[in-house]
C-alpha cells in the first residue's frame, strides 16, 4: 500500500441537489481533513455505496459544470454522473482541478490557443504547461476516509484508473460515460481519444 498520510471527514451535510432539467436527488457532502494537495476537494455520497460503489472523480469545470460551454462535456458528465451513481449508490469526487489541474486563467489562455487551431493538449504544451498536471493522490486518501477501496469507475480516462491502483484502490470496471458531443467540442473530444487514449467512440466523433 502507499505510504500517504490518512485523512479524516471533516463535516458531512445532507444537501438536497436540484438541476437545470428537473432532475432532483439528496446527497451528502463531505469535506475532509489533511488532504495531501491542500485543496477543497468534496465527496458527493449518492444513494447506499455498498460494498462496490460505483465512484467518478470529477474534475471542477467552471466554464461547463457552471455556465454550460459547449467547448467541452464537463457539465453533461457531471449531471449524468450523479443520476447514474444515486441510482447504484456511490460516490462523485468533486475536485479542484480546473482545466486538468492548470487552473482557470491558464485554461482561458489555452483556450484562447485552441481558437488559433491548436488542439487542447497542444495548447496546454505551447503555454509551458503539462498536458494533464492532475494527480489522484487526494482522491484515494477521500475513498479510503469512506471506507472504499473496491470499486467500479465511471470514467473514459484510463489514467484514472492506473493512478488509483498505483494508490492501492481496487478498480474493478471502468464504465463509460455517455458521449455529449457538440459542434463546438468534437476536436476537444477527438484530442482526448488520439492524445490520451479516452474510451470514446472515434468513428462517431469523425462523422458529419
Amino acid at each position: 500500500m502507499p505510504d500517504f498520510p490518512a485523512v479524516t471527514p471533516r463535516a458531512r451535510v445532507r444537501v438536497p441537489l436540484r438541476f437545470h432539467d428537473g432532475y432532483s436527488v439528496d446527497a451528502d457532502l463531505v469535506t475532509f481533513h489533511g488532504l495531501t494537495d491542500g485543496q477543497e476537494h468534496v465527496a458527493v455520497v449518492l444513494g447506499d455505496p455498498g460494498p462496490r460503489p460505483l465512484v467518478r472523480l470529477h474534475s471542477e469545470c467552471l466554464t461547463g459544470d457552471v455556465f454550460g460551454s459547449a467547448r467541452c462535456d464537463c457539465g453533461p458528465q457531471l449531471r449524468e454522473a450523479v443520476e447514474r451513481i444515486a441510482a447504484r449508490g456511490g460516490v462523485l469526487l468533486y475536485l479542484r482541478q480546473e482545466g486538468r489541474g492548470i487552473g482557470l486563467y491558464n485554461k482561458l489562455d489555452a483556450y484562447a490557443l485552441q481558437d488559433q487551431g491548436l488542439d487542447t493538449y497542444e495548447a496546454n504544451a505551447a503555454l509551458g504547461l503539462p498536458e494533464d498536471a492532475r494527480d489522484y493522490t487526494a482522491a484515494a486518501q477521500m475513498l479510503r476516509a469512506l471506507s472504499i477501496t473496491d470499486l467500479d469507475l465511471l470514467s473514459n480516462n484510463p489514467d484514472k484508473a492506473d493512478q488509483l491502483r498505483g494508490l492501492g484502490i481496487t478498480v474493478h470496471d471502468r464504465v463509460p460515460t455517455g458521449v455529449f458531443r457538440t459542434a463546438h467540442n468534437v476536436r476537444y473530444l477527438r484530442a482526448k481519444v488520439l492524445q490520451t487514449q479516452h474510451t470514446l467512440p472515434l468513428a462517431e466523433l469523425n462523422a458529419g
